[in-house]
């Protein structure tokens, strides 16, 4: 392979690792342009960020058995033709569920472009330079679900809501082809061995049934939902049988064998409170950007842009430095502290807090996040024997995106119930005695009398717009309260540093983020 076709085969492999994340969150500012369009309920129109969702956790953990049974480069060009063929379905659904339908293939065909993508970048980089290939991959998981609402709005504002799949289609066929011409063939490795079908049944059932759980449990007021119940049993039981049951064989579809490694356990943890972060972190900030400050989709999506420019700077720079022998354990406990500061500081907020302010300190999230991906994913191999490290980065990615879900789940669920105790606490106040509320009322009536109203008229609009503000001071509370609880959780895991078995300098460097 030449230098030239090297370079072409990374960034490649990198631009469909991006495709996929941003496909996690680009559907999410159209909802209700699909709603609208395909005569859907709002509750039913969120199974398209469910099915996805769902399709992309079952199948993670299983990358590296496919891989093996089918050869990584048949397995790889197949799932990136399944995510193409099933965007360009998602486009021309009709209704609602048949866009559901071919969601769930989008995400099963998705599953595959993170960590096989990860495995070719760093096979095509000399292990001396094993850090800048952790750092080119690290903008991907990045820089994707960052920018996925904010293209995502560009798209459904400018066209129409189906070309945010119609994107995949040329980008995609692009991949397949330069992978077709330049991704190495890699061997079977089956061995004649069964296919362990009950193992990826219960791990399907599973892991299905709880993220279903944990996607639509706020909206349907969680266990009061018959069906919500029913799954949590379900999720509890296949997921407890899956686990004793990959212990039990000898060729499992996930082994989880690896997890006797104290330092994965524990990484693990940690990349499950980052994916937390992540995802929560650009759910809450556009939304309290749009619905209380007024910001539109394209001035929320420049908020992030300063902090995504350094967190560029930053992620190459932790690559250079663990190539350095910079302990990773550090660089981890560096990016927890910025990302602790960064949900205190949006904590602090105002309803008159500047998008310069907001841009600021989404800048300390941006270089938290970049010093957390390479040297956490580094530190999650570092302690596994080489045959082992597939395994482990895939159950570590499966935590990641496991994290979004849980934390975009408490987060509806957290917010909605202090919204309610804030609204309660501050409606407390509105009294006829309170000269403030007294000053404020005739303040309103006095306008809309200027405005040509009657008094009656005008006395019931002050208080309407009285009501107005309660609503948002009680929903800016709420999502205040939600970052603080974020911050919280980072504070709470951080000490678990202290228990990650210490390697030497040397061997760190050895094993410099494979997530292959």
């Amino acid at each position: 392979m030449t230098e030239f076709q090297r370079k072409l085969l990374i960034i490649t492999v990198i631009g469909a690792a991006i495709m996929e994340l941003i496909d996690i969150s680009i559907v999410n500012v159209a909802l209700n342009y699909m709603s609208g369009n395909l005569g859907s309920t709002l509750e039913d129109t969120a199974w398209v960020i469910t099915s996805y969702a769902i399709a992309n956790v079952i199948i993670i953990p299983m990358t590296s058995f496919l891989t093996n049974i089918l050869g990584r480069r048949n397995y790889y060009i197949g799932s990136i033709i399944l995510f193409v063929f099933c965007s360009f379905m998602c486009g021309q659904a009709s209704s609602i569920w048949v866009l559901v339908f071919f969601r769930f293939l989008q995400g099963l065909g998705g599953g595959a472009l993170l960590s096989v993508s990860a495995a070719v970048v760093y096979e095509l980089f000399p292990k001396e330079k094993l850090g800048t290939a952790s750092a080119l991959f690290g903008i991907g998981i990045f820089i994707g679900p960052t920018i996925g609402p904010t293209l995502g709005g560009f798209i459904t504002e400018n066209y129409s809501w189906p070309w945010i799949f119609y994107i995949n289609v040329p980008i995609g066929v692009l991949v397949a082809v330069s992978c077709y011409f330049l991704l190495p063939n890699s061997t079977k490795k089956s061995n004649g061995t069964k296919v362990d079908w009950l193992g990826i049944g219960l791990l399907t059932i599973g892991v299905g049934s709880l993220q279903t759980v944990l996607e639509r449990g706020e909206t349907d007021d969680w266990f009061s939902a018959g069906y919500i119940i029913v799954l949590a049993i379900t999720a509890v039981v296949a997921l407890t049988g899956f686990i004793l049951w990959e212990l039990h064989i000898p060729n499992p579809v996930v082994n989880l064998r690896v997890l006797k490694s104290r330092t994965l356990i524990i990484a693990a943890i940690l990349t499950f409170i980052t994916g937390l972060g992540m995802f929560t972190s650009i759910f809450l900030t556009p939304v309290v950007a749009q619905r209380l400050l007024g910001f539109t989709p394209s001035q929320s999506g420049m908020l992030l842009l300063p902090g995504a420019i350094l967190a560029l700077v930053a992620l190459v720079l932790s690559g250079k430095l663990l190539q350095k022998g910079v302990s990773p354990v550090a660089m981890v406990g560096v990016g927890f502290v910025l990302f602790i500061y960064f949900n205190w500081h949006m904590g602090q907020m105002t309803l008159d807090t500047s998008a310069r302010e907001i841009s600021i300190t989404l800048i300390f999230r941006a270089i938290g996040m970049a010093l957390l991906t390479v040297p956490l994913s580094s530190l999650a191999v570092s302690s596994l024997k080489s045959q082992d490290i597939p395994q482990g980065t895939a159950l570590n990615n499966m935590m990641r995106q496991l994290g979004g879900s849980f934390g975009i789940s408490i987060i509806n669920t957290y917010s909605a119930r202090r919204t309610a105790l804030h609204r309660t606490d501050l409606l407390a106040n509105i009294t006829a005695g309170n000269p403030l509320v007294t000053q404020r009322l005739n303040s309103y009536t006095s306008f809309f009398q200027q405005k040509g109203k009657t008094l009656l008229e005008a006395k019931g609009m002050a208080i309407k717009m009285i009501d107005v503000s309660v609503v948002k001071q009680s929903t800016l509370l709420s999502y205040l309260d939600s970052y603080l609880l974020i911050g919280l959780l980072f504070a709470i895991t951080l000490p678990l540093l202290f228990f990650v078995v210490k390697r030497s300098k040397t061997q760190t460097a050895n094993v410099i983020v494979s997530d292959h």
